[in-house]
C-alpha cells in the first residue's frame, strides 16, 4: 500500500468548483478547471489565481541563515536586503543542479527557501555544515496562492486598502503578515507567468477563506498548470524535468549565466562552474514551429542537416501558436530558421530567445 497524495488546504474548495488534479511528487497539484485557454486568456488579459502550496518551502532560522543560503545558491544573498526576493540555482560539487530555488530575507537570521523538490535534506546538510543554521521544512504549514495578470495589482489593493501593495517593488515582499480580506498573509511580487503577479502565503486554518476572498470575492479566475505550463514556456521559465535534468545539466545548459554570481563569493559547486563560464556547452533557446502539429519533449534540432540540441518544453499557444523551448549546443543557438523533428518528418521553425512573450520583462516590473 502506498501513502495517499498530499491535498492542499484548498483542495476541497477547488474540488467544488470543478478542478481536476494529478499527482507529482506526492502532491495533488491542480491541473485546470475544464478551460485551459480561457484559464490562460485570464492570466494574460485579467487576472488568474492558481494554488501553489506544493511549492516545497524550508525555514532557515540561526545567525548563519543567511550565510547557509547564499552557500547553497548561485546567486547572491549575503547582498539581500530585510524584505527582498533572490532566485538562483543549486548546484552539486561538480556543478550540476540539484533544483532552482529562491531565498526570501526576513533578516539576518531567517530567510525562507523555496524549492520544486523535497529530497534536499542530505544535500542542506552537506552544504551547511559546521553553520550555525536550524532548517525545517514548512511545507505544510504555509499554503500559498499566486494572483497573477494585469488586474492583480487592482485586486489586492482593494483586499488589502491598508498594506500600500502598490509600492511593492518586484521580488520583494512583506516581512510581517498584512491583511487580505481581513486573512493575514505575507504577500510577495513574484511568479512564473511573465506578468504583472504577486503570491500570497498564510496559515492552513485561513487558507480556503484566502481562496475564496481572491476567487469569489475578488474576481480572479481559477487556473490550474495546464495554463501556467504555457505561460511559462512563453516567458523562457525552466522547470527541473522539463528543460533540465538535475545530476546531469548545468546552470549555464538553460542560460542562467546571470544568476551565477562568481566574483567575490564562495558557494557549493563554484569552482565547477567558474571552469564552465567562459565558453558554456549549450545554450536556453526558445521555438517557434511551423504548423499545428506539437513536437514530443526531447525532439531533435537540426540546422542545415546537423542535430544541435532537443525541445524540452513544447506546447500549443492561443497566442503564438506551437513554440518551444530548447536546449541546443552554444555554435548553434544563434537566431535563424531550423527543423524540428515532428512525428515521422521535420519542421520549419525560427530559433531565437527563450522568452517569447515579453521578452524585456516590462510587464513583471510594471
Amino acid at each position: 500500500m502506498t501513502d495517499a497524495p498530499v491535498r492542499s488546504p484548498i483542495h476541497a474548495a477547488q474540488e467544488r468548483i470543478g478542478g481536476t488534479f494529478d499527482d507529482w511528487d506526492g502532491w495533488l497539484w491542480t491541473t485546470g478547471f475544464g478551460d485551459r485557454d480561457g484559464e490562460y486568456r485570464a492570466v494574460r488579459e485579467d487576472v488568474g489565481a492558481w494554488d501553489v502550496s506544493a511549492l516545497i518551502k524550508w525555514d532557515f532560522r540561526g545567525p548563519d541563515a543567511l550565510a547557509a543560503a547564499d552557500r547553497l545558491l548561485t546567486n547572491d544573498v549575503l547582498g539581500l536586503a530585510d524584505g527582498q526576493v533572490r532566485y538562483g540555482a543549486m548546484v552539486d560539487e561538480a556543478g550540476r543542479f540539484v533544483d532552482d530555488a529562491t531565498v526570501y530575507r526576513f533578516a539576518a537570521d531567517h530567510a525562507w527557501v523555496m524549492t520544486n523538490l523535497l529530497e534536499m535534506v542530505e544535500h542542506f546538510a552537506l552544504v551547511t555544515g559546521g553553520l550555525d543554521v536550524a532548517i525545517d521544512c514548512i511545507v505544510h504549514d504555509l499554503p500559498q496562492v499566486s494572483i497573477q495578470g494585469p488586474r492583480a495589482r487592482e485586486l489586492l489593493t482593494r483586499l488589502a486598502p491598508d498594506a500600500a501593495l502598490e509600492r511593492l517593488r518586484y521580488f520583494r515582499f512583506t516581512p510581517d503578515p498584512v491583511s487580505v480580506a481581513g486573512i493575514p498573509a505575507w504577500v510577495s511580487r513574484t511568479g512564473v507567468t511573465g506578468e504583472l503577479g504577486y503570491e500570497l502565503f498564510c496559515r492552513p486554518d485561513v487558507a480556503e477563506g484566502l481562496w475564496e476572498a481572491v476567487t469569489a470575492g475578488g474576481g480572479a479566475r481559477p487556473i490550474g498548470f495546464d495554463a501556467i505550463d504555457v505561460l511559462r514556456i512563453e516567458a523562457g521559465i525552466v522547470l527541473p524535468g522539463y528543460d533540465y535534468t538535475p545530476g546531469e545539466s548545468t546552470p549555464y545548459d538553460v542560460s542562467f549565466d546571470r544568476l551565477v554570481k562568481l566574483d567575490g563569493r564562495e558557494f557549493f559547486g563554484r569552482a565547477a562552474l567558474a571552469a564552465i563560464a567562459a565558453d558554456p556547452p549549450q545554450r536556453l533557446v526558445g521555438l517557434r514551429i511551423d504548423g499545428d502539429e506539437v513536437p514530443e519533449a526531447g525532439a531533435e534540432i537540426r540546422r542545415d542537416g546537423r542535430v544541435i540540441g532537443g525541445v524540452t518544453s513544447p506546447t500549443d499557444s492561443p497566442a503564438f501558436g506551437t513554440i518551444a523551448l530548447g536546449v541546443v549546443s552554444t555554435a548553434g543557438a544563434g537566431s535563424g530558421r531550423v527543423e524540428v523533428a515532428v512525428g515521422d518528418g521535420w519542421v520549419s521553425a525560427e530559433l531565437g530567445a527563450p522568452a517569447v512573450y515579453d521578452p524585456d520583462k516590462r510587464r513583471t516590473h510594471s
